[in-house]
């Protein structure tokens, strides 16, 4: 019989967010399979828990794995805890759980700290829809076309950010979603936490004006002008396009025109697909 996979969430920074249910699992398993042994150690010998501790972080998912999988299908029980919050997000847990699953190994998640809630529910924007966009792109330009992507999502928007880029998305974030209200939430639970409720301009000056430190979560107001209008001329042909344009209200010359212009061709072309129309 196959054991069974168990997914632990750790404190995000207050250790008395160590749910007993978490304490008593990490006990009761065989192996815990850690994103950071040496970080975990710490964690692990403040609640008194003594197991057998093997890394399991992003570089060796693929290979660790398998060697995983192995002692479960042989019966053994492992937790998967990351050095803070939910394994999984943002962090290594995903590679496991979709293996346990191909190999119909049981799965249990325990609920627990997680940041990106923690911080949306303190953050005063709206909680009822939202979307986890988690870390953008540490390249400057693929990081610009995430924020291009995204800038006409309604939903509030979850980032993390590490505090050496946290000035640079900020900056890019204005340019490209405008000035909205913004959340920054700096070392949450943590002795120094900090909550800024602003928007993403004046955010900007206040971080100017001191040391960046910590780890972010930045709460991002969903978009509220008007949507850009998408067509879907890219899947019509040139004579389907004349006719949808048509209908519309065009007139068959200047429809013509259009199509020519947008798909760069020329009118003879167009004009002898449309000659019955």
């Amino acid at each position: 019989m196959s054991g069974k996979l168990y997914i632990c969430p750790t404190p995000i920074g207050n250790l008395e967010d160590m749910t007993y249910r978490t304490v008593r699992i990490l006990n009761e398993v065989d192996v815990i399979a850690a994103e950071d042994t040496r970080h975990s150690i710490r964690l692990l010998n403040h609640f008194e828990i003594s197991k057998p501790l093997t890394s399991y972080h992003e570089h060796n998912e693929e290979s660790k794995g398998g060697y995983l999988i192995e002692k479960l299908l042989a019966g053994e029980n492992i937790a998967i805890i990351s050095d803070a919050g939910m394994p999984g997000i943002s962090d290594p847990g995903e590679v496991i759980i979709k293996q346990a699953i191909e190999n119909n190994i049981e799965i249990e998640v325990l609920p627990g700290a997680t940041a990106s809630i923690t911080a949306l529910v303190g953050s005063g924007l709206q909680t009822r829809k939202f979307v986890f966009e988690g870390f953008l792109d540490r390249d400057k330009k693929v990081r610009r076309n995430q924020l291009e992507e995204i800038k006409e999502e309604a939903r509030t928007i979850i980032f993390y950010e590490s505090p050496h880029r946290l000035k640079e998305t900020l900056k890019d974030m204005l340019k490209i979603l405008g000035n909205r209200k913004i959340a920054v939430n700096r070392e949450l639970t943590k002795k120094y936490q900090e909550i800024i409720r602003e928007d993403i301009e004046t955010v900007i000056n206040i971080f100017n004006e001191k040391d960046v430190k910590g780890e972010f979560v930045l709460i991002v107001e969903g978009f509220t002008g008007e949507k850009t209008v998408k067509n879907n001329y890219d899947d019509l042909n040139e004579r389907e396009y004349v006719v949808v344009l048509m209908k519309d209200g065009m007139d068959k010359k200047d429809a013509i025109k259009v199509v020519c212009k947008d798909r760069k061709l020329q009118k003879d072309i167009v004009y002898k697909q449309v000659l019955d129309l």
